[in-house]
């Protein structure tokens, strides 16, 4: 879905104390942002917010890190933030492949990736989320055993994306390929999926202790 440009993205949302444009300089610091040793559980592609809001409200001692590079798409997020005064979320605007630029060895307890873009063309699967590529850097922002949720439309993207995560060594905890409305956060884009009646593929997978692939 292509997002129309909002001009003022980018000056509304530095002028939001729970935005970040330069999540490097924190690294290693987000326990004290939130100023509490919750868990923090980490959305890569959080889009317009949905599925993140709806976590940090029903989780409130859960800390949420929302990532994403879409500011067309990301300030609706923030706004949200702002109308709910969630104190237990916070936003960055940054590629993914910085990931490790933002966050430390051990701060991550959990990751989300909700709808990713399936990069469906062979010489592009590199790209995605799931991939080796990404495992790698995910392995050092984690705590040990932690695990990650993905959640998606694409078959393909989500059989590619159990392979990614056996051949790591991963443990696969669930599988699901026609996730009950009734056990999803469904957001506006989920729901116009299951609007045509199409699956929803689910996965939930751990990360062994000690892995360093």
């Amino acid at each position: 879905m292509r997002l129309r440009h909002k001009p003022n993205a980018i000056p509304e949302m530095k002028e939001n104390a729970f935005i970040y444009f330069d999540g490097d300089v924190n690294k290693g610091k987000w326990r004290e942002i939130f100023g509490n040793n919750n868990p923090i559980h980490l959305e890569i592609g959080a889009g317009m917010g949905d599925f993140i809001i709806q976590k940090a409200m029903a989780n409130p001692y859960i800390n949420y890190i929302a990532l994403e590079m879409n500011t067309n798409a990301f300030v609706v997020c923030s706004r949200k933030i702002l109308d709910k005064e969630l104190t237990n979320i916070r936003g960055i605007i940054a590629n993914a492949e910085r990931i490790e630029d933002i966050f430390a060895k051990d701060e991550i307890d959990k990751i989300y990736l909700n709808f990713s873009t399936p990069w469906p063309k062979k010489r592009h699967n590199k790209r995605r989320l799931s991939h080796k590529r990404f495992l790698d850097r995910y392995v050092n922002i984690i705590k040990d055993n932690a695990e990650i949720e993905l959640k998606t439309d694409n078959e393909d993207f989500f059989d590619a994306s159990i392979d990614y995560f056996t051949e790591y060594g991963m443990e696969i905890n669930e599988v699901d390929r026609n996730l009950d409305i009734k056990k999803s956060v469904v957001t506006e884009y989920e729901n116009k999926f299951r609007n045509k009646n199409m699956p929803i593929y689910f996965v939930r997978a751990t990360f062994k202790e000690g892995d360093t692939k």
